[in-house]
C-alpha cells in the first residue's frame, strides 16, 4: 500500500502541472482513488487502535499478576504495534496530501 500511494501521490503531482489536463476527469478519477485510500486508512485505524487497546490489556495483565510470560506477549504486541502504527501514520499523511491536490483541482476549475 505503500508504494502504491506514493506512487499515486507522485502521478498527482506530476498531472496537475500539465496544461492540457482535463480537470474534470482528473477530479473524478481523484475522488475515487481518495475514498479507496480513506477505506484503507479507516481499517487499518480500526487495527492499530485493537492492537494499542490489547497492548494495554496485557500490561494491566502483567500489573495483576507479574508472570513474565505475560509481559513477553506485551513485547510480542508491541513490535506488531509499532509498524501499524508506522503504516497508519504514512495512510493519513497520504490522504491529507490528496485532500489538498483535490483542492487545488476545484480551485483552478473555479478561477
Amino acid at each position: 500500500m505503500k508504494k502504491r500511494l506514493l506512487g499515486y501521490i507522485d502521478y498527482v503531482q506530476r498531472e496537475l502541472v500539465k496544461e492540457d489536463l482535463d480537470r474534470e476527469t482528473f477530479r473524478e478519477q481523484l475522488l475515487i482513488q481518495i475514498q479507496f485510500f480513506q477505506h484503507e486508512r479507516l481499517i487499518h485505524l480500526i487495527v492499530t487502535v485493537t492492537f494499542a487497546l490489547l497492548l494495554v490489556m496485557v500490561f494491566g495483565l502483567f500489573l495483576l499478576t507479574e508472570i513474565m510470560s505475560v509481559l513477553a506477549l506485551g513485547a510480542l504486541v508491541l513490535v506488531l504495534l509499532i509498524p501499524y502504527i508506522s503504516h497508519y501514520y504514512l495512510l493519513e499523511n497520504g490522504v491529507q496530501k490528496l485532500y489538498g491536490y483535490y483542492d487545488k483541482v476545484i480551485d483552478k476549475e473555479f478561477l
